[in-house]
């Protein structure tokens, strides 16, 4: 029985980068024009909401979202989530309609195909270079005055299969108090468990999202970025608490 479990695996993990290259590949065109300018950006964010569908829906993930709150359109936000999943990319993209640019790892740039795309529309950041950060925030800066918000999955990196929920970094909150932008918590509540960095796991099944009640930083000053972060930090444990009880 075991045999046929790691035989699944190793299918599925296949089944996934098959998902992932097959509509890049088809909307290349499409998705090449759409990166041309800046200003096109919420053109390509559309085709990439649906590329993360189609992924999702073909991994056999039913996505179940609830929202305290719904954003408003053209306005700037920050979403931040819980992250041990590569599916958490698709799963971010279909949980908020209000185009965003992510900020990543840079390694996620070498992957074929979706590399291509991925670091010509997000902000790379290598999180070992002190300039690189502070690079980051200019970037950051000027997406932000074209109007699309910004997605930081704040732990800064996938923890280790024990935690739960890692530490969170500053940036993200830092970077919303500046602008004066709401920040939203997001909880992803079975990324770990439907398919988690673990290359022996995962299955089809439910993926629940939460997106919580936003958390405004009118008024707020750099220092206090570290509250901000353990308020969110806290809402994002508790709802995952919640349902692995």
């Amino acid at each position: 029985m075991k045999v046929f479990k790691y035989i699944f695996w190793v299918l599925y993990r296949i089944w996934f980068y098959i998902l992932v290259a097959v509509p890049i590949l088809i909307m290349f065109p499409l998705l090449l024009i759409s990166i041309l300018k800046e200003s096109w950006y919420p053109f390509f964010f559309k085709i990439a909401r649906v590329w993360a569908r189609f992924i999702l829906i073909g991994m056999g993930f039913q996505c179940r979202i609830e929202r305290d709150e719904i954003p408003e359109k053209h306005k700037s936000y920050m979403f931040i989530a819980n992250h041990t999943s590569m599916a958490d990319i698709m799963l971010m993209l279909v949980s908020v309609k209000n185009p965003f640019v992510f900020v990543g790892k840079k390694e996620l740039a070498k992957i074929p195909l979706f590399g291509f795309f991925y670091k010509r529309t997000c902000i790379l950041v290598d999180r070992s270079s002190a300039k690189s950060r502070q690079a980051v925030f200019l970037r950051a800066q000027k997406r932000l005055k074209t109007g699309v918000s910004i997605c930081i999955f704040p732990e800064g990196g996938v923890p280790e299969e024990d935690i739960e929920l890692d530490s969170f970094k500053n940036g993200a909150f830092r970077l919303a108090i500046n602008h004066q932008i709401p920040v939203v918590p997001l909880t992803f509540v079975d990324s770990k468990k439907r398919f988690s960095y673990v290359f022996f796991s995962g299955s089809p099944g439910l993926m629940r999202v939460k997106m919580h009640n936003f958390l405004s930083t009118k008024g707020l000053t750099t220092d206090d970025t570290k509250s901000l972060n353990e308020k969110s930090r806290g809402i994002i444990l508790e709802q995952l608490n919640f349902f692995n009880k």
